[in-house]
């Protein structure tokens, strides 16, 4: 129903800074919700951000409070995900996700997927 394409993605050396963005599309009217979730080999798809598309009320994991900022631009359907500060940690493959459901934090609950972008930190 929604389609999303994340780009942004890259390597940079710890400390470094990365934009990521994500662009929906198609069946949109019905999102409540969309967020960031990332995902290292071997390990579950953890929540990283979310933001409500309506409100622009923000949620952030513990692990990245105060380093990442999420965003959004209603009028061009985009959500972005400023990262500072960058951690070996937070190498991953990041997925942005649509909900129409009110419980952002949850992985389950999201209904459309992009297909991830790569982030690598280097130590």
């Amino acid at each position: 129903q929604v389609q999303l394409v994340e780009s942004g993605g890259g390597l940079v050396q710890a400390g470094g800074s990365l934009r990521l963005s994500c662009a929906a599309s198609g069946r949109t009217f019905s999102t409540y919700a969309m967020g960031w979730f990332r995902q290292a080999p071997g390990k579950e798809r953890e929540f990283v951000a979310s933001i409500t598309w309506s409100t622009g009320s923000t949620a952030y994991a513990d692990s990245v409070k105060g380093r990442f900022t999420i965003s959004r631009d209603n009028a061009k359907n985009t959500i972005f995900l400023q990262m500072n500060s960058l951690k070996p940690e937070d190498t991953a493959l990041y997925y942005c996700a649509a909900t129409r459901h009110s419980w952002p934090k949850l992985a389950a609950f999201y209904d459309d997927w992009g297909q991830g972008t790569q982030v690598t930190v280097s130590s």
